[in-house]
This record gives structure tokens, C-alpha cells and sequence, in this order.
């Protein structure tokens, strides 16, 4: 409990979950609390006290003196953090001899199956292996090696690492982005490699990520829905694939894969009934009525048949969704992935409440949902009505 008063009186930041070096307090018989650093370092848990203490009581004056106690022992806890920092790891285990960029390419190939995730992966490794070389052991990865590659990515000049770059003009950086995915992919790895014994700790936990820009997500009204609908597109399967995701909310990835087995008869609905490929997840999934005459005839080829068969989502694909919803009058730039941000936002407008939202995407948490919460115009509109309401007779 004193632990919180501690951290409501701090002026600065005093512990939080990425700190190699936390500040705690304990509470002494005569009220006071006595402050100390809590570490880690060569494998051992280190409590170090470092001669401060809080005063009891909360009038201004002890305030006052707490305030400049901790603004103390935030100092000689950052100076403790930064010579942890600095320190080479002095036990070497075997496993920490192992190649590091051999360890990473492992697991980069075991990712081919999901083809975004594997390509990110990819683009990691391709600045990671300019940043380090063959020779560079998990014995060699500190939290400074860890901050280091982290430096590298805020200045690296994006597309460094082909063969060949045109001149141009001026500094070209990596997005955030991409920053923060590379950087989370180095984490995901030395995170493996701990969980498997070959190193003691995490490098990277006491390194702050980067934080992602909150990408746009382009959608369809209904309107524009159903123009889509009424235009015809060069590549039918492509038009019913579409439309299909913006009545389910289905990656493309799944509607690539979903087989008639799949589709089910659950009383008066259709339901599908598959796993995620993205997430592996055990899906069932009640189809509206909209949805169903694009699922189209099965055919004879028994319960694996594909229900687009046809459909693969290429650049060619991609190309041609844009010519389509050109000529259906829509000038909006945007992917296949537009189906499933549509599917989200209509259900929203309708009135259905997040939590059911969540559980037709197939989200695991529902703060994935809540991003689609500032896409929801209706929303906003009614509630800036009600203030209009409110005043109108002022």
C-alpha cells in the first residue's frame, strides 16, 4: 500500500515495468519509509539501500521534503540503471554462444506460413545483419547492444539495405511503424531465446520500444457498399470475396482457406465453423442473411472443396479492386482489408455494443476493437445532437 502513496508523491517517474532498476520503499516501525533499489545483475536479486527515507504525515512542509527525497532517489536510481547499462554479462552459459543471426533466421522461416508476418520478419533481419554480423553471439547482446539497435533504426535511411539506391535529396527514415514492428521482432527473439534457457534474461526489457503511430483505417458506408455491389468487376470471384468479408468481417487470408465443411447449418443461420489463420483461434461464426448469396453453389468435390476457389489475393488482385471501386464512383485508396473495417463500423453504427463486436472479428482482447470506436460518425453526430438539444432554448 505505501508502495502507491510512494509513487503519488513522486514528482518523477519511480518504477515502472520496463525498469531494469526499481525504486521500492519499506515502512519502518516509526512510520517512515525507508527507500532502496531493486536489481538484478549476474543472475543474482540485489537490494540495495541507498539511505533515504520518506517522512509520515501530509502536511506541505513534509510534502515538500518527500518531493525533494524522491527527486534524489530517482537520480541514484537512474545513475544505477545507467552503470547496469553499460556491463558485459560476466557468466557465459553455452547457450549464449549460440549465433545469434543463425537463432533469428530460424525462427524467421518458421513464420513462411503467414506471408505479412513472415515479410516483416524478413525486413528485420535485413537491418539486423547490418547492424551485427555472423560472429555476433546472444553472449554479445546486452541491454546497450539492445539500445543500440534501437539508435539504428531512428537513423537509418530507409531501403539502406539494397544493393542498389537512386540519389535523393534530403534524410529518408524508416515510418514509426516500422520502427517499432523491427524492433518488436528483435524483443519477440531474445524473449524465445530466454523462455529456451540459452540466456539469463531479456536484453531488451529494460529498452523502451517505440510507440506506433495509430494507423488510418479506411471504410465503406453502406452507400458505397452498395455500389460496389451494383458495379460490375473484371474478376467476379474477386467481387464476391469482397463483398463476402464486408457482410462477415473475415481476413482475406480466411476466406482464402474456408471450405464447405466449414460452412454449417445452425437452425435458421449459416454458420462457419474454422480456425484463424492469423491467430489459430476456434471461430463460430453466425453469417447475416446478406452474406449468404455470396458463398455461392458447392460443388462435388466433398466437404474440402474451397468456397472461392478462384480467389487469391494478388497485386494483380489488389489492382483491379481499385479499378472497381472507380467505377463505381468511389475515389478512397484502399486493401482488401477495407472488407473487415466496413463489417466493423456497420456493426458499431447499428447500435451492436463493443464486446459483440470483439467476439464476431474474433478478437482476443477488446481493446483491439476500440480502435474502430473514433471510425463511428453516427456516434459523435448524436452526441454532439444532444448538446444542441440541451441548449436549444438558450
Amino acid at each position: 500500500m505505501l508502495f502507491f502513496k510512494l509513487k503519488a508523491m513522486s514528482t518523477s517517474k519511480v518504477a515502472t515495468k520496463t525498469d531494469l532498476v526499481k525504486l521500492r520503499s519499506r515502512t519502518t516501525s516509526n512510520g517512515k519509509a525507508t527507500l532502496y533499489l531493486d536489481y538484478v545483475q549476474f543472475d543474482e536479486r540485489v537490494r540495495e539501500s541507498i539511505g533515504l527515507s520518506l517522512l509520515a504525515g501530509r502536511g506541505p512542509e513534509i510534502k515538500e521534503k518527500n518531493r525533494v527525497t524522491m527527486a534524489k532517489a530517482e537520480a541514484i536510481r537512474l545513475a544505477k540503471e545507467k552503470e547496469l547499462l553499460s556491463e558485459t554479462p560476466a557468466k557465459t552459459n553455452e547457450g549464449e554462444k549460440t549465433p545469434f543471426l543463425a537463432y533469428y533466421r530460424n525462427m524467421m522461416e518458421d513464420r513462411k506460413q503467414s506471408d505479412g508476418n513472415y515479410g516483416n520478419w524478413k525486413s528485420c533481419y535485413k537491418y539486423l545483419r547490418v547492424y551485427c554480423n555472423e560472429k555476433t553471439t546472444f553472449a554479445d547482446i546486452t541491454p546497450r547492444w539492445v539500445q543500440g539497435f534501437k539508435s539504428y533504426l531512428e537513423t537509418v535511411e530507409k531501403d539502406t539495405t539494397k544493393m542498389a539506391l537512386k540519389p535523393r535529396e534530403g534524410f529518408n527514415g524508416l515510418s514509426q511503424n516500422s520502427k517499432c514492428s523491427y524492433f518488436n521482432k528483435l524483443r519477440a527473439c531474445l524473449n524465445q531465446a530466454y523462455k529456451e534457457g540459452l540466456i539469463a534474461s531479456n536484453p531488451a526489457d529494460p529498452v523502451k520500444g517505440f510507440k506506433a503511430d495509430e494507423a488510418e483505417r479506411q471504410y465503406l458506408t453502406i452507400e458505397e457498399v452498395k455500389k460496389m455491389a451494383e458495379t460490375e468487376c473484371r474478376y467476379p470471384h474477386l467481387k464476391r470475396a469482397f463483398l463476402f468479408g464486408c457482410f462477415t468481417g473475415l481476413r482475406k487470408s480466411d476466406i482464402e482457406k474456408l471450405t464447405w465443411g466449414e460452412v454449417q447449418k445452425f437452425g435458421d443461420y449459416t454458420r462457419l465453423v474454422f480456425k484463424q489463420k492469423k491467430t489459430g483461434g476456434q471461430e463460430y461464426l453466425d453469417i447475416p442473411k446478406a452474406a449468404e448469396q455470396y458463398l455461392g453453389k458447392q460443388g462435388s468435390k466433398g466437404p474440402d472443396e474451397l468456397v472461392f476457389p478462384m480467389f487469391k489475393y494478388s497485386a494483380e488482385t489488389s489492382l483491379e479492386l481499385r479499378r472497381w471501386a472507380l467505377a463505381a464512383g468511389i475515389t478512397k485508396d484502399f486493401t482488401f482489408h477495407c472488407s473487415r473495417h466496413t463489417f466493423a463500423v456497420m456493426l458499431l453504427n447499428s447500435g451492436t455494443d463493443i464486446y459483440t463486436v470483439s467476439k464476431l472479428l474474433g478478437h482476443r482482447e477488446i481493446a483491439t476493437t476500440q480502435i474502430y470506436a473514433h471510425l463511428v460518425d453516427s456516434r459523435k453526430q448524436e452526441a454532439v445532437d444532444k448538446i444542441s438539444d440541451i441548449f436549444s432554448n438558450i
